[in-house]
């Protein structure tokens, strides 16, 4: 028990002095937590109309669906054995393209139109879903500062990060990776509209398939086995489900709150896709095969978004 409070107190101290030297990120961090706690109370006032429940149900299915994709890549990293580098930076790219898509098509555009449709507003409208961008990024950077993980590009990064297994540095840095998607599916679906909610799911689940074939493959490094690393990786995808229903909580509350989480959502994945996929399929020197890759996945989730929806 001594042991534990130690611990506690140890990384208390040392999440303290984070804060300290990053005043203004650590401020931003509150200001996205707090705007966040405040749509799921909105969410909890209002969580016994009717719909709600089919939204609930959506959302949870379009997040296994992400869970179910990374396990496939995941698995597939076990069966297949090694792949090459240049194919794991195109595949990534690939999903970075997507991602970005996904962000603009199914977010960033609907969200507008709703903004639009409650502010009888373009200006207004505009300044809301950017409120929402702005929280997302605040929150993505927050999370990254204060969160003890390890990337391959930058290595082990986060307050205390020394008493923590390279595993599961790994295991938090994935997390930070699959929440936003998650938490982009369930805002999708939060307005009933299966046209917004269908295509982003389709494409958030097939770029999870790369996802999650790359973090297996990542995992090795930190020397466990093919089967573990595998394994792990299938864990992390349920992190999608967890987002999916912290983004239908945030976007169910209020009007206003659609437009804007649609944009938080945006924000937190185009933040990582530019913070750590981009930087991680560049560093190997295969610059133009993950951005044919990223074109790719770009030109696949327009595809789709116009197809499905």
């Amino acid at each position: 028990m001594d042991t534990l409070q130690n611990h506690y107190a140890t990384f208390r101290s040392a999440w303290v002095a984070q804060a300290r030297a990053n005043p203004v990120i650590a401020s931003g961090l509150g200001i996205a937590v707090l705007a966040i706690l405040a749509l799921l109370i909105g969410s909890a006032i209002n969580a016994f109309e009717g719909q709600t429940s089919e939204r609930l149900r959506y959302a949870f299915y379009g997040g296994s669906a992400g869970f179910a994709a990374t396990a496939l890549g995941a698995l597939l990293a076990f069966g297949l054995g090694n792949i090459s580098v240049r194919t794991q930076d195109s595949m990534l790219g690939f999903a970075a393209g997507m991602m970005l898509a996904a962000s603009s098509f199914s977010l960033i555009l609907p969200g507008l139109a709703a903004a639009e449709t409650i502010v009888n507003s373009s200006f207004l409208a505009a300044a809301t879903v950017v409120l929402g961008l702005g929280l997302g990024v605040l929150l993505m950077l927050g999370l990254d500062k204060f969160t003890p993980h390890e990337h391959e590009s930058t290595g082990p990064c986060g307050p205390d990060y020394e008493r923590f297994n390279r595993v599961w540095l790994f295991v938090f840095a994935i997390a930070l990776h699959n929440l936003p998607e998650g938490m982009a599916i369930g805002v999708s679906f939060a307005g009933g509209d299966l046209n917004v909610g269908i295509p982003l799911t389709t494409a958030i689940a097939i770029q999870d398939i790369p996802e999650g074939l790359a973090v297996a493959l990542a995992l090795r490094t930190t020397g466990l086995s093919a089967l573990s690393a595998a394994l792990v990786a299938v864990a992390s995808g349920l992190m999608e489900p967890i987002g999916a229903l912290v983004g239908l909580g945030i976007s169910s509350g209020y009007a206003i709150a659609y437009p804007v989480s649609m944009g938080l959502a945006a924000g937190a994945m185009i933040f990582v896709v530019s913070h750590e996929i981009i930087p991680e399929t560049h560093r190997h020197g295969h610059q133009t095969s993950a951005t044919v890759g990223l074109m790719g996945g770009f030109a696949v989730m327009m595809f789709l978004d116009t197809a499905l929806g």
